[in-house]
């Protein structure tokens, strides 16, 4: 068997590449529902509805709970992978973009002048999650394990 046959028949690995390349789809359309715009950055970028890192994590978990059990080692270390990522997702970066936002209010609606400090670019601030936004991609994950676990029975 090739490299390639093996990275195909892998189901663990497909589930959670599937996961979030939906997830990413998803997260475009519902940016150009709501903007009227196309953003390429959605199409790879983070924060959003849904949670990409979720879907992705929650459908590699599933897809190891289905292939080799609850009790596995594939399994456990998926699952406290998952719990970590979301919480992250949640928690730190959600933070990080609240405060992104503050500073290119501060930096970029001269309010705040800094000596000699140009800055290029903004701040991303679509880098966290709310919670209903990691709910849904880890939904969505789940759905698509159960979804590619047939196609490999």
């Amino acid at each position: 068997m090739t490299f390639l046959e093996e990275l195909a028949g892998n189901q663990t690995l497909i589930s959670g590449v599937v996961g979030w390349v939906v997830a990413q789809v998803l997260k475009t359309l519902i940016d150009i529902g709501l903007n009227r715009s196309f953003n390429p950055e959605r199409l790879v970028g983070s924060g959003g509805m849904p949670s990409s890192h979720s879907a992705t994590v929650c459908a590699l978990t599933t897809s190891a709970a289905l292939c080799y059990g609850v009790g596995s080692f594939e399994f456990s270390v998926c699952f406290i992978m998952a719990m970590v990522v979301m919480y992250d997702a949640i928690g730190v970066r959600q933070e990080t973009g609240k405060q992104a936002k503050v500073l290119n209010r501060l930096l970029f609606d001269d309010f705040l002048k800094l000596d000699g400090v140009v800055l290029q670019e903004k701040l991303k601030e679509y880098v966290g999650h709310t919670p209903l936004q990691v709910a849904a991609g880890a939904i969505l994950g789940i759905a698509i394990a159960f979804g590619v676990n047939p196609m490999f029975e």
